[in-house]
């Protein structure tokens, strides 16, 4: 018999205006929902603090030896689901919630600036876009600069690309969490069977 596949989502907690932060919201409904019964889904909350981020992330993809690392995040400025294509190494001078910055300013010193996911996220979006889900979908190369950026760059890097970050809008706008929860599903869904299809072509993770 096949072994489970484990897909890991993460959502973050509060911080700044959002009192309730709409990731961990959408994450814990997607728990309830599940992916079905050859998978096996890991939720976790990640505090919004750069040095909590460098602990937490290796001891995940350690115990669980996920195939994917999903990471979800709140954007004020989101009106859709965006799916983010790569992070980025530099640029964080944003405190987090422990009024903290790295002093180098970046996730990892000597790192590539940018790891691309090995996930086409191109090709995710159209997908769910055309599958009359009832929410857009778009994709975006840009995850700010700030703890959802950071978070991401640090798991493509754990994981060689085989994770992915998703940003929704905060509850409400238009979203509710049983709608973004829907989403997450159908979104990752589709990234495994891409992930499935591609499997055995070694991408080029790092940009030149």
């Amino acid at each position: 018999m096949e072994q489970k596949k484990t897909v890991i989502v993460t959502g973050f907690e509060p911080f700044g205006e959002h009192a309730v932060n709409a990731s961990w919201v959408a994450v814990q409904e997607l728990e309830k929902l599940g992916l079905g019964h050859d998978i096996k889904l890991h939720v976790a909350e990640v505090p919004v603090e750069y040095q909590a981020v460098q602990s937490l992330l290796p001891s995940l993809w350690k115990q669980q030896l996920p195939q994917l690392v999903v990471h979800v995040g709140v954007s004020g400025m989101a009106t859709t689901v965006t799916l983010e294509q790569c992070g980025h190494n530099q640029g964080y001078m944003r405190l987090d919630n422990c009024s903290f910055c790295p002093e180098s300013r970046c996730c990892m010193e000597g790192g590539p600036d940018c790891i691309q996911s090995v996930i086409d996220m191109d090709a995710v979006c159209k997908r769910v876009n055309s599958s009359g889900l009832g929410v857009s979908v778009s994709v975006s190369e840009d995850a700010g600069r700030y703890l959802c950026d950071y978070t991401y760059y640090t798991s493509l890097f754990l994981g060689e690309g085989r994770s992915a970050f998703v940003h929704v809008p905060p509850l409400g706008k238009p979203y509710s969490a049983e709608q973004l929860a829907r989403a997450l599903r159908a979104v990752i869904l589709e990234m495994l069977e891409l992930m499935e299809n591609n499997k055995g072509k070694k991408p080029c993770l790092h940009n030149q």
